[in-house]
């Protein structure tokens, strides 16, 4: 027998009643499902297509005795999922977002941000980390980055800060943990916002801080490449404003305030508070019941995730520590613990007889996937179109130049068979060898 539906939103009567007014608008059906099955375990063959039968024989079986959901967004799911956040965190009130970007738009409109407004992001990381700010027309400042963890450098951070600076954005790149104390010093002594950029960081920690949890606010990617996913998109924003915590899930969903309504209407709609007294508008960035679902999933084992990933690291660091031309991925001690979204590698090219080009030449001739997933924003053509000199922020920041151009790349770690680790270790040190010896 199928379940009574229950009243769940108040603006919707999804109870019983003589007219009632559904929530939900088209449900999905056993059809759209089978659809899903199929999307999400593709296959082909005799086998598959007797195994997609009996799946869709049950499930039709299903639909007679089922009832869809009553809501499809911003219900249980999504804050179980925000529940369990906050305790593997240890956060309180953390918002599940559409992605990592919209966490990044939030804190940024808290933060007050202006035009002309200075905000200092590492030169080296993804273009989202200075969308926001640079659509409304701000300043990014570039950092140069240490050449060991390709992070933030917190020196060339101090050198840049400004009367104009408003926003420090961190960036944990492959989930290394940027040294956080001396920006977090910086921040308070200039009074400026520290957002982490914990899109690779989610469950690393930093002198026994989860990542994300350090600066005025954190946000995580759950993009379909991440270490874990919310069916392809999603994020969590945190803060450590306790009193900005009340405002964030109306800074999630356009401002409106349920507890209070206006004259004939069901609900409010109010800016929300910012930095120093000022108010923002909040525009729409709910998530699905099925992204909150995807994301508990994905949570419960993600602790095996973490240790897969580390014990691949481990063995990694260990086959390449034998070539004194590489410098193989951190694996971090007890204050420092990386996620290892990505295995980072370093070179020495006057060692390894050639720079990282060439390496990357070597390891794609014997099927090595790298990848050199960051470049230096500063030579984006946006950069170039909105008036910044690409020559002159490159001078400051010769570290980058250098590290870029010439000695690193970063590798997958997960999901690879044992047979596929031997031999990318046994492609690296072959690569470096070949080389050393000119071949």
């Amino acid at each position: 027998m199928a379940k009574k539906k229950k009243d769940s939103d108040f603006r919707y009567n999804t109870g019983e009643t003589k007219v009632p007014w559904a929530a939900v608008g088209e449900n999905y059906n056993a059809q759209d499902l089978m659809s899903i099955v199929k999307f999400m375990m593709d296959g082909e063959g005799s086998e598959y297509d007797a195994a997609i039968k009996a799946v869709e024989d049950a499930v039709f079986t299903l639909d007679k005795v089922s009832t869809p959901p009553a809501k499809l967004s911003l219900d249980a799911q999504v804050a179980k999922a925000e529940e369990m956040c906050d305790e593997f965190l240890n956060t309180e009130g953390c918002l599940f977002v559409t992605n990592c970007t919209a966490g990044f738009e939030i804190a940024s409109k808290y933060a007050n941000l202006q035009p002309g407004d200075e905000v200092i992001v590492p030169a080296i990381t993804f273009a989202a980390t200075m969308a926001y700010p640079l659509s409304i027309g701000c300043k990014i400042v570039f950092a140069d980055v240490d050449p060991k963890t390709l992070n933030m450098d917190p020196a060339d951070v101090a050198k840049k800060i400004t009367d104009k600076t408003r926003m420090i954005i961190p960036v944990h790149i492959g989930g290394y943990p940027v040294d956080m104390d001396p920006i977090m010093e910086l921040a308070a002594k200039h009074n400026i916002i520290v957002l982490e950029d914990g899109a690779h960081a989610f469950g690393g920690e930093y002198k026994g801080k989860k990542l994300g949890t350090i600066g005025h606010f954190g946000s995580f990617s759950f993009h379909e490449v991440k270490n874990m996913t919310s069916f392809g998109e999603g994020g969590i924003l945190t803060t450590t404003i306790k009193e900005f915590r009340p405002h964030m899930k109306r800074a999630r969903f356009l401002g409106a305030d349920f507890s209070k309504q206006i004259k004939n209407w069901l609900y409010d709609v109010c800016a929300i508070p910012g930095k120093d007294g000022s108010r923002f508008v909040a525009t729409n960035f709910s998530t699905t019941e099925i992204q909150g679902l995807g994301l508990q999933l994905q949570l419960q084992r993600y602790p095996g995730i973490l240790a897969e990933r580390t014990r691949v690291a481990t063995y990694l660091t260990q086959r390449l520590s034998v070539c004194d031309a590489i410098q193989p991925q951190d694996l971090g001690n007890e204050d420092i613990k990386p996620t290892f979204h990505l295995y980072s590698v370093v070179i020495d090219p006057e060692k390894a007889g050639g720079d990282v080009q060439l390496f990357k030449k070597k390891l794609a001739q014997k099927g090595v996937t790298e990848i050199a997933h960051f470049g230096p924003l500063y030579r984006f053509e946006v950069l170039k179109d909105l008036g910044y000199d690409e020559a002159a922020i490159a001078a400051t920041c010769p570290v980058t130049e250098e590290v870029f151009d010439r000695r690193f790349t970063h590798f997958p770690i997960y999901g690879l068979s044992k047979e596929q680790i031997d031999y990318m270790a046994d492609a690296i040190l072959e690569s470096i060898d070949e080389m050393q010896k000119g071949i």
